[in-house]
């Protein structure tokens, strides 16, 4: 399932490098290792994918896709695991930075939190504009909170990514066995 996915990617790419807004960035975006599916460019991908969340507003697979390049991991996977942060998550999120940043800062605070804006994709730079005002007012406990979220998330993305791929192998390993023992089991039991 997951090789004929990485397969159907790849044809895309490869479709969409005649692309013009994308011819000036195929030399970069072609690398094989950004399209390979293997344990380690995974897990690197969902950590890219979970610091790229957090990015307030449209720039979320924008960052995501620049720290796979960099990187060299998995960069489709960076930019799909962005979505974990969504209109209905991103405020419950900041609110777990902010309270954070305000566990790990000095700038204890007991200012009530205000509602964050309305994003309206219509007006994307005011909603913007409006959402980053939103942000500064919060100050220093959000923007302590955000990276250090970002980081812990990224962390643990990494390694229960790491840890689900093992888990995977080892019950595909246990099962194979099990497969060869009862054809082996059978064998003996025709003759």
């Amino acid at each position: 399932m997951a090789r004929r996915w990485a397969k159907l990617l790849v044809r895309k790419f490869e479709a969409m490098q005649s692309s013009p807004w994308l011819r000036p960035f195929a030399k970069y975006i072609a690398h094989p290792a950004l399209w390979s599916l293997n344990r380690r460019s995974v897990a690197l991908a969902v950590a890219a994918g979970m610091i790229g969340g957090l990015i307030p507003g449209p720039f979320q697979m924008l960052t995501a896709g620049i720290l796979a390049l960099l990187a060299r991991c998995n960069f489709p996977i960076a930019l799909v695991v962005t979505l974990y942060s969504n209109p209905l998550t991103i405020v419950p999120l900041y609110l777990v930075a902010y309270k954070l940043g305000v566990l790990v800062s000095s700038a204890q605070t007991a200012q009530t939190l205000a509602a964050p804006p309305g994003f309206d994709w219509l007006h994307l730079w005011d909603s913007t504009l409006a959402l980053a005002h939103w942000a500064w007012n919060l100050g220093t406990p959000l923007f302590v909170g955000v990276p250090l979220l970002a980081l812990i998330l990224a962390v643990a993305g990494y390694v229960i990514t790491l840890l689900g791929w093992n888990l995977h192998l080892r019950l595909e390993w246990r099962a194979r066995k099990e497969a060869r023992r009862l054809r082996e089991l059978s064998k003996t039991d025709s003759r």
